[in-house]
């Protein structure tokens, strides 16, 4: 196993996200599951979640025909497919005539699961966890076992390990999900830290976003000792979502190379992009791994940027598939990029002086730009205007920065 392992959960929770119904998607449909897992594996992914095949029987039937195209098609048989199951015997029974080699078993155990949704007592949690989960693993010896107190940070830390301790001989990882996203990076910190001490059990996390802190969560519980995190392409999930899969490499990463090892990272940005293509939709600009990441505006920026990228791009995100950069032409540019833009771009001949003033008037004229009066056009213009020519063939061998078209 490597030092951390992903669980994808994009057709999971990723499904439960309002950007499908935002986008009328509702559901991916077979062959976009397909192409999705594709670019799931490529990237390096083993271990995928998908929804308890009693949701429904699309999804059951889905989910048979993708384990074949993996295994046959894809010719990937180390892959640990994951059904997300309640607790229950009905649940578990279906998911493994089905054909999953991974469960993850879950019941809410904090006070409001408790009061609202299944009225069982932390002890009558403890007694069904433990008789179920001991006869899972007696009649399924080499089957992944996950099982998850659900809404674990809101859970008395005293009761979480009362459950944990009655099934900790039979699973392979301990879950300890942020269901409601309410957990700060100093609770992350107690909790994982007191699971690591207690238990030999692999730890994994789930953290949702509504607080803002899923990727600093995620980054603390790997500094805990948390071994399996829970993300999918773009954090996708239920309410304001997850940490993105390729957002957390690339945290990852800069955390500590050697976590990631094993990773196609250069396979990132074109994941994020693919599922673009399917929901009809722009990578989500604050994607960490996104061309909006490599994308300058202001004119300090981008004259510092064409002398040297590190100025205003901390991480090289080439390394994770954006190899395009995008310096924006507009009413707030710089001559520095007036100037790149006539010479490189539009083949003007042009000095230094006459871009400044090129400048002045361009950003004066540009502030009334469309779609249909685009700051290029409106740059050809006001060029003309100073008389500027073009060479007469386009010059070769010039080091572009981008095409910024």
């Amino acid at each position: 196993m490597r030092k951390i392992e992903l669980i994808d959960t994009t057709f999971r929770d990723g499904q439960q996200s309002p950007l499908m119904f935002d986008s009328n998607k509702y559901k991916f449909n077979l062959e976009e599951k397909k192409v999705l897992i594709r670019g799931l594996i490529k990237l390096g992914i083993r271990y995928i979640e998908f929804f308890s095949p009693i949701v429904n029987d699309t999804e059951k039937q889905d989910f048979i025909a993708i384990k074949k195209y993996v295994l046959e098609e894809l010719r990937v048989s180390n892959v640990t497919f994951i059904a997300h199951c309640r607790v229950h015997k009905d649940d578990i029974k279906v998911a493994l005539q089905t054909g999953f080699n991974g469960l993850n078993l879950y019941i809410g155990t904090s006070k409001q699961s408790i009061k609202y949704k299944h009225g069982k007592q932390i002890s009558d949690i403890k007694k069904i966890a433990s008789e179920i989960i001991k006869e899972v693993r007696k009649n399924n010896k080499n089957i992944y076992l996950r099982f998850s107190g659900e809404d674990a940070f809101r859970t008395n830390i005293k009761d979480l390990i009362k459950v944990y301790d009655s099934v900790c001989n039979y699973v392979d990882t301990f879950g300890i999900p942020d269901t409601v996203g309410c957990a700060t990076p100093s609770n992350v910190e107690i909790v994982v830290t007191k699971m690591k001490n207690r238990y030999k059990n692999n730890l994994e996390t789930h953290f949702h976003n509504d607080r803002g802190y899923s990727f600093i969560n995620t980054i603390t519980a790997v500094e805990s000792g948390a071994n399996f995190i829970d993300t999918s392409i773009w954090g996708m999930a239920e309410r304001s979502g997850i940490n993105s899969t390729t957002g957390t490499l690339l945290n990852l990463y800069l955390q500590d190379k050697n976590l990631v090892k094993g990773y196609n990272l250069e396979n990132c940005y074109p994941l994020n992009v693919l599922m673009a293509s399917i929901l009809n939709m722009h990578v989500p600009y604050n994607e960490p791994v996104s061309l909006t990441n490599r994308t300058h505006i202001a004119g300090v920026h981008t004259g510092a940027v064409l002398k040297n990228s590190s100025s205003y791009e901390a991480t090289d995100l080439e390394k994770f598939g954006v190899t395009s950069r995008a310096l924006l032409l507009g009413p707030l540019s710089g001559w520095n990029v007036v100037y790149y833009y006539l010479k490189e771009v539009l083949y003007y001949k042009c000095s230094e002086e006459e871009a400044k003033q090129v400048t002045v008037k361009f950003k004066n004229e540009s502030t009334n730009s469309n779609r249909y009066n685009t700051p290029k056009e409106i740059l050809e213009k006001v060029a003309n205007k100073f008389g500027l020519k073009r060479y007469e063939e386009k010059v070769e061998g010039v080091k572009r920065v981008e095409n910024l078209e």
